[in-house]
């Protein structure tokens, strides 16, 4: 990870004109190292910053006879070149497996009005796709809900450690949006708003 921050701060990469900044100090944190703050005060102030709410979703496949897909409101765009977006789930995941080994997934940006669908895909073990409207996004064949306000069909590009996380960054194939009037689905100290 360091090294790669370095080769960013290289003086070929900047615009003709422009002077490198100095390097700063890098340093990652050990695992050793444990901040010293709570999960319940890390939560409650995490939680005053509002975020879009997603729904992930796969193909069937790799022996699965049924789409894979979850809430999460961990996601954003990466980079421009190239295309990249990244999202976060939780090591304990149980989708997340499912997803990993179809090495795509769909981002579904959900609609304001689409909170208990969302619902739907936050419950553990449950059949997510029951009586839900969807297509297969062009490229990956993943679920592309019905409703949402936007989509992003992907292929895994990399995965990285995060605490009790992964850092999922997918390279963008598709993209598109359908109500660009419809308001998002935002979640904001616990719940929807």
């Amino acid at each position: 990870m360091s090294a790669a921050a370095v080769r960013y701060l290289r003086a070929e990469h900047l615009p003709v004109g422009v002077e490198p900044l100095p390097r700063p100090e890098l340093r990652c944190v050990r695992e050793d190292e444990r901040a010293p703050v709570g999960q319940d005060e890390f939560r409650r102030v995490l939680g005053s910053f509002a975020t879009g709410v997603t729904v992930v979703t796969a193909p069937a496949g790799g022996g699965e006879d049924r789409p894979a897909g979850f809430a999460c409101q961990s996601f954003s765009s990466l980079s421009l070149d190239p295309p990249l977006v990244a999202f976060m789930v939780g090591r304990t995941s149980t989708t997340w497996p499912r997803l990993a080994r179809a090495g795509v997934f769909c981002v579904n940006v959900l609609a304001a009005h689409q909170g208990e669908l969302c619902r739907g895909f936050a419950v553990r073990g449950a059949e997510k796709f029951a009586g839900v409207a969807y297509d297969a996004a062009p490229v990956s064949g993943s679920p592309r809900l019905a409703g949402t306000l936007a989509w992003v069909d992907c292929t895994v590009h990399a995965v990285h450690t995060g605490g009790d996380h992964l850092i999922v960054v997918g390279r963008v194939d598709a993209l598109g949006t359908a109500d660009e009037d419809a308001d998002p689905l935002l979640f904001h100290r616990g719940r929807f708003v």
